[in-house]
């Protein structure tokens, strides 16, 4: 049995881990319910206001999404609901607190979170990273329910507004209560968590209620309120000393009781974003500004070196304590002024829509931790992502997205500011060419050793698969990489050995040219559909004479009748699906993949390849693939590097090097997915 109060009571709610929002859609009807029966006895006069508060009360449940995406959060419907039934957001309503309190709660999530998003925007921070590690799939789980402690301390303070009802009639506004509690905090607050902290680090107290705190790897925002019951009660208490003491006093006032919280959460949120954001000079300027704010870099330190660095917020403490750590300040003064750490490979990526744009680590780092599906929170901030959308076509440029380490060696993703539509727009193509080629040439002066182009970056009738930048710049030290190479070698080991006969789609593109000319050499008869006979004679002609005649052009699907190995690499409508035979099954290299609309057939999914166990920091599901699972252009990319290969990867695919690409994946441990 392990300790009490080591564990959280609610974890038994179940451990679906799913951005669903679950208690938006399960509290948004019940707020209908409880608000529309009063709707009939709302004068004009009164309609303002009630819209006010509707929408307010609206706007609470759906933004809050964006902090907040576990069952346990139907643990806060109760007083939700008896603020929106109860016309709470009037001054004059019994169950004003009851808005209050909700929108406090509202308040700290979003406080978070957006420190959580600041920390997260690698384009304006990376250089001032503290720990220069990713997040990983193991902490992002582990992390999930970080947020239990703005559960338990809503009902907390529920309780004292119950057990203490004069709370209900706080003034607005005192400066006295103010400046009582900031004196309660250093005098009372500050000291006592000191303590409380040291002792914490002894013994079985640190190991049954505080190694969960220090067993998160990389700090983050939502590390601060990842802690053990017990402990937030611990500090739940302390919290409430300074408020508490101000009201008993009669000082207290609303505005005391949101500023207090908030500030508290704001400190705490930024000691643990990893991001070093006070400036060096501050402390050279004024030495004594030291002693009164813990910089992030400073609990960082009490991170790696448990003995040192335990002041909640004002190093004061542990000068006092002696347990101020030497290097602080150095240390400070380094991540201050920031270093570049530079990528060795980088995949260049696009956005596929505006919903799934909203599946990154900026948006929401659970999100983005799982396989891309629409949800309906997603569809939900669909507008702010237009706008977004707009505002990045204006302005914006590459940037980079996430990374992960693999043998030592950083790469990087980075995400060129354009949606899959754009591609397609013919007055778009000589911007998108741009962005893709100053983030070549960028990358090149950086000294990147190998540039992958992603999904509709190295398309054809866009840039000739990248031979574009590559004769524009002869002179390129970084690589250009289309990866398709690896990509055509996936979808052929996926065809079973023996195989006669395959139906093949997009039979004149680049890939399914490759795997044409690679399937006739071992003399599989490929039925190519197309309607140009002369981009057929090309590539027949591009067979060895005695393999010629395994390539067959077809110009409609029924002519696939009693084949049952399909290989779309064109869209196929569901009447075209219907020409395939019982059993058979569909590979694809088709974006976006064809519907799975017969249920006597198989599909399967795009080309992708795992990477390697050894991979590091890797927290982001790339599109719709699984966890720690790439496209194979882009494993393709991440092959060139490891291989040390000179030459670029663009145009024509080689079809004498599948096997070799092929062979050299396997040795450094990527598998298909």
């Amino acid at each position: 049995m392990g300790a009490p109060l080591a564990s959280w009571p609610w974890e038994n709610l179940g451990t679906y881990k799913a951005c669903t929002r679950t208690h938006e859609w399960l509290l948004l009807p019940l707020h209908l319910c409880l608000y529309y029966p009063r709707a009939p006895s709302i004068d004009r006069r009164r309609a303002v206001p009630d819209l006010l508060g509707f929408s307010l009360t609206l706007t609470c449940l759906l933004v809050s999404g964006l902090a907040v995406h576990s069952p346990q959060y139907l643990l806060c419907g109760p007083l939700v609901a008896k603020a929106a039934g109860g016309r709470a957001w009037e001054r004059a309503s019994p169950d004003h607190w009851c808005f209050l309190l909700s929108l406090l709660f509202f308040l700290r999530a979003a406080t978070y979170r957006l420190w959580a998003i600041f920390t997260n925007m690698l384009f304006l921070n990376r250089r001032r990273v503290i720990a220069r590690d990713g997040v990983d799939f193991q902490q992002i789980d582990k992390e999930w329910h970080w947020d239990n402690f703005l559960i338990l301390q809503f009902w907390l303070a529920a309780a004292a507004v119950y057990a203490f009802p004069s709370l209900r009639q706080l003034p607005p506004w005192d400066a006295r209560g103010a400046a009582a509690a900031l004196l309660l905090h250093v005098a009372a607050t500050e000291p006592l968590f000191y303590l409380l902290h040291r002792t914490l680090h002894t013994g079985r107290l640190f190991a049954d209620y505080h190694s969960l705190h220090h067993s998160s790897r990389i700090l983050q925002p939502y590390s601060a309120g990842f802690a053990t019951p017990l402990e937030i009660l611990a500090i739940s208490a302390l919290m409430a000393v300074p408020v508490a003491a101000a009201c008993a006093a009669g000082l207290g006032s609303a505005w005391l009781v949101f500023g207090y919280t908030l500030a508290f959460d704001f400190l705490r949120a930024m000691g643990h974003c990893n991001v070093e954001v006070f400036p060096g000079w501050l402390f050279q300027t004024v030495p004594a500004a030291r002693y009164l704010i813990a910089t992030p870099t400073y609990h960082t330190i009490h991170h790696t070196d448990k003995d040192s660095n335990f002041c909640l917020f004002m190093p004061l403490f542990d000068l006092f304590g002696g347990t101020l750590n030497d290097k602080s300040w150095e240390l400070q003064k380094r991540n201050s002024a920031g270093t570049d750490e530079i990528p060795d490979f980088v995949f260049l990526i696009h956005l596929v829509d505006v919903t799934a744009s909203l599946h990154n680590s900026l948006t929401s780092r659970s999100y983005a931790s799982l396989p891309y599906r629409t949800t309906p929170a997603a569809l939900v901030h669909w507008p702010s992502a237009f706008v977004i959308m707009l505002a990045m076509w204006a302005w914006s440029k590459t940037f980079v997205v996430y990374f992960y380490r693999l043998r030592g060696r950083l790469f990087q993703t980075w995400v060129v500011p354009r949606y899959g539509f754009q591609y397609f727009l013919p007055f778009a193509k000589d911007g998108i060419n741009k962005q893709i080629e100053e983030a070549i040439l960028r990358a090149d002066k950086m000294g990147v050793k190998v540039v992958g182009l992603g999904a509709l970056n190295k398309n054809e009738a866009l840039n000739g698969g990248g031979t574009l930048f590559v004769a524009n710049h002869p002179g390129l030290r970084v690589r250009v990489v289309h990866g398709n190479t690896l990509t055509a070698a996936v979808i052929l080991r996926e065809i079973p050995e023996g195989t006669a006969e395959v139906f093949l789609t997009g039979a004149t593109s680049k890939l399914g040219r490759a795997i044409a000319l690679y399937l006739c050499r071992r003399k599989v008869r490929v039925m190519m559909l197309t309607a140009s006979e002369e981009r057929f004679q090309k590539i027949q002609e591009e067979a060895p004479p005695e393999y010629q005649q395994y390539l067959v052009r077809v110009t409609e699907c029924r002519s696939a009748l009693h084949c049952k190995t399909w290989i779309a690499g064109k869209w196929l409508s569901p009447r075209q699906q219907l020409w395939a035979p019982a059993g058979t099954h569909f590979h694809q290299f088709v974006v976006p993949p064809i519907l799975r609309f017969r249920r006597d057939c198989t599909y399967g999914g795009l080309a992708a390849m795992r990477l390697p166990d050894d991979v590091q920091g890797l927290g982001v599901c790339e599109y719709t693939l699984g966890r720690g699972v790439v496209h194979a252009c882009h494993a393709g990319g991440v092959v060139h590097f490891l291989e040390g290969y000179e030459g670029h990867e663009v145009g024509a695919i080689d079809v004498d090097r599948i096997d070799v690409v092929w062979e050299a994946a396997m040795r450094h441990s990527l598998r298909p997915a």
